[in-house]
């Protein structure tokens, strides 16, 4: 591995750590915050779909600004509007003024999912960039195992308004990080003028290509699962498996090593066998696993033991998926590698928070429909790369 990979992935990995390190490390104070607030379940689950909601439709701003004015100078106006969201929560006094709040938040934490898959596609292409990805995606996975671990830290020393003050100054340290670490690598002759025009255009390029729109919607039907249990977790583990909260993150921190490991195997595997086989293979692994799940919740042999067993087997097959449907889907659109990262990260995002908000009428406090919604995630990933033949000749093209 280069050195200047390895730095790369470092730099790009804690930047665009701040978005989900932004939910992670907000879960354990769920429960507090409804009692806090006055709120319920639902109302609580709220400040999570709102934040969903705005972070994917953002992402439609910064991708096509980042092709006009390059990289960096989005991620400075993200990250500051990030800023004044974490203030505007750490200090809510109803949780009607927390769910403004983070929507604000969301729209500043959209621009370090959409920039740095486009800085990614700026330096390399195919395998590379599919090692690329999956090394920012290990500097990533310190969010969902010791995120929660912070949270819990920070809710003891200073209740849960302490967590959204940390994330402010997280957001200080990101955009000094940009400042003085990354390079600018969008050159101003590569650069794309944002209007009417040239937007529709890319649009209609990316809507009609069937191999970016099949990539998109698998990788979001498996993010969408992910999303499902971040709503879900803190209240399932505390309430019907009786978890402390510190016992709780460590649960949740087991769920996501086998995303993250799995994930640093992905460029390998897709070299040798081809990368939109392997998606096509992991999409079908994580069917035939959360249906198993959703069977034995069913029939009542749903322990703790089984449930995380089950979502770390379906989480390492979706580490194979996620990052490389990300690297193919962009692969043939360097030209307009911003409007791609952005358009399809707001589908991904989109259906995420609509699966939420679905399935939150459902949620009782117990496993099932939380497992019930992820299976449906996994069914619909399935149909996806059947009807759209991933994996097929006909969609593996160069890879």
């Amino acid at each position: 591995m280069s050195s200047g990979l390895f730095r790369s992935a470092v730099v790009l990995g804690l930047m665009s750590a701040v978005g989900p390190f932004s939910i992670d490390i907000y879960l354990p104070a769920l429960p507090a915050i409804g009692e806090g607030l006055h709120a319920s379940v639902a109302a609580t689950q709220m400040t999570l779909t709102v934040f969903f909601l705005s972070f994917g439709i953002s992402q439609m701003i910064y991708g096509p600004l980042s092709d006009q004015v390059g990289r960096k100078l989005p991620v400075y106006v993200g990250l500051t509007i990030f800023f004044l969201g974490s203030l505007g929560c750490a200090f809510a006094p109803t949780i009607e003024w927390l769910i403004a709040a983070r929507f604000v938040q969301g729209i500043g934490a959209a621009v370090v999912m959409v920039v740095p898959r486009a800085i990614i596609r700026d330096l390399h292409t195919g395998y590379e960039a599919t090692r690329l990805m999956a090394l920012v995606m290990l500097v990533i996975s310190v969010s969902p195992m010791l995120a929660p671990l912070a949270g819990t830290g920070l809710i003891a020393l200073g209740g849960w308004p302490a967590i959204f003050l940390f994330l402010a100054v997280a957001a200080l340290c990101s955009i000094t990080l940009v400042a003085t670490t990354l390079p600018e690598t969008l050159a101003p002759e590569n650069r794309t003028p944002v209007n009417v025009r040239n937007l529709v255009a890319g649009s209609r390029e990316l809507l009609s290509d069937s191999r970016f729109m099949g990539l998109t919607l698998i990788g979001g039907c498996g993010l969408a699962s992910f999303f499902v249990f971040i709503a879900s977790a803190s209240f399932v583990y505390t309430q019907q498996y009786g978890l402390s909260l510190l016992q709780f993150s460590l649960a949740f921190a087991v769920n996501a090593i086998g995303f993250f490991s799995s994930s640093q195997f992905a460029a390998g595997l897709g070299e040798r066998f081809g990368m939109s086989r392997m998606i096509a293979w992991a999409t079908a692994g994580f069917f035939v696993i959360e249906l198993s799940l959703l069977a034995l919740t069913a029939a009542g042999m749903g322990s703790l033991p089984v449930l995380i067993a089950f979502l770390f087997a379906g989480n390492a097959c979706l580490g194979l998926v996620i990052p490389t449907a990300m690297v193919l889907a962009l692969d043939q659109h360097g030209h307009i590698a911003g409007l791609a990262s952005s358009l399809g990260g707001t589908l991904q995002m989109v259906i995420g928070g609509l699966m939420i908000a679905a399935a939150s009428p459902f949620f009782d406090g117990t496993a099932l429909p939380m497992v019930a919604t992820i299976a449906v995630c996994a069914v619909m990933a399935f149909a996806i790369s059947r009807i759209l033949r991933v994996g097929s000749p006909e969609t593996r093209g160069t890879v």
